[in-house]
C-alpha cells in the first residue's frame, strides 16, 4: 500500500511546511511528497492535468479550481496571512520603508530591483509601482525571476533590493528581511487549502488540512513569517 500523500504548495508555505512536515506525518501516519511553485505556475499544472491530493494556493485560486470541479468546496481551509517584504544582502545597508514616501525613495534609489514573475508578490508589486508612478523606472533596472526565490539575486549581488511575500524572503540564506512594505499599500494574501477532487487518500489529506488549520501548527506559521 502505497503510504504517501501528494501536496502541491505555494512557495510562502514553503518554510512552515519544512518545519511541520515531522509532525504532520506523525498525525496522518504517512509520508508527504511535497512540490513547492508559485500559485499562478501550480494552476497551470493542474490545468494540464496534474493530480495531488491536497493543494495549497492563493484564496483566489483556489477558488477557480474548486469551480473547475479539480478541489471539493466543502475541504477548504484558510491557513494564513501572507504581507509583501523587502529584503536586503545580510549586512547591506538599507534605508526606510515604512511611508510611502520613504519606500518610493528606496525603491528608486536602488541599482536593480528582483521581484517575480508568476507569484502573488510579483503580481502586487508591479500594479505598487504603478500607482507610485515610478513602474518605468524601476523596470528598466529590475531583475525579474520567473520562478523560485527573489532573495537569492541579493546572494548574487544581481540586485540589491528583493521583493517576495515575506515567509519567502525568509528562506533564502545570508539575507536580511527589512521588513513588510507598509500595510496600507497591500492587501495580504490569504493562503488556503483543500483536497482534490481525485485524491487517492481523502481520508489522509482531509486529516493532513485539519492538523494545518489547527492551533498546533500555528507557531510554525508565524516563526515563518506568516498569520495564523
Amino acid at each position: 500500500m502505497d503510504d504517501t500523500i501528494r501536496m502541491l504548495s505555494t512557495l510562502g508555505l514553503m518554510g512552515a511546511m519544512r518545519s511541520l512536515s515531522s509532525v504532520c506525518e506523525a498525525a496522518i501516519g504517512m509520508r508527504i511528497d511535497a512540490d513547492y511553485a508559485p500559485t499562478m505556475a501550480l494552476l497551470k499544472r493542474l490545468r494540464a492535468g496534474e493530480t495531488a491530493d491536497l493543494v495549497i494556493l492563493t484564496r483566489e485560486g483556489l477558488d477557480e479550481v474548486i469551480a473547475e470541479g479539480r478541489v471539493a468546496a466543502e475541504s477548504a481551509v484558510d491557513l494564513a496571512r501572507s504581507y509583501v517584504g523587502i529584503a536586503v544582502r545580510a549586512g547591506a545597508a538599507y534605508s526606510d520603508i515604512t511611508t510611502e514616501s520613504a519606500l518610493r525613495k528606496t525603491l528608486l534609489a536602488a541599482r536593480a530591483v528582483a521581484y517575480s514573475r508568476l507569484g502573488a508578490s510579483g503580481i502586487y508589486f508591479a500594479q505598487l509601482i504603478e500607482r507610485l508612478g515610478i513602474a518605468d523606472k524601476i523596470n528598466d533596472r529590475a531583475v525579474i525571476v520567473q520562478q523560485g526565490f527573489t532573495a537569492e539575486r541579493l546572494v548574487s549581488g544581481e540586485a540589491d533590493l528583493a521583493i517576495q511575500q515575506v515567509s519567502e524572503l525568509k528562506q533564502v540564506a545570508g539575507i536580511e528581511v527589512v521588513g513588510p512594505i507598509p500595510r496600507e499599500l497591500q492587501t495580504p494574501a490569504l493562503f488556503s487549502a483543500g483536497r482534490m477532487v481525485a485524491a487517492k487518500d481523502a481520508v489522509a489529506a482531509d486529516r493532513l488540512l485539519r492538523y494545518l488549520a489547527s492551533a498546533e501548527a500555528a507557531p510554525a506559521l508565524r516563526a515563518s513569517g506568516l498569520e495564523p
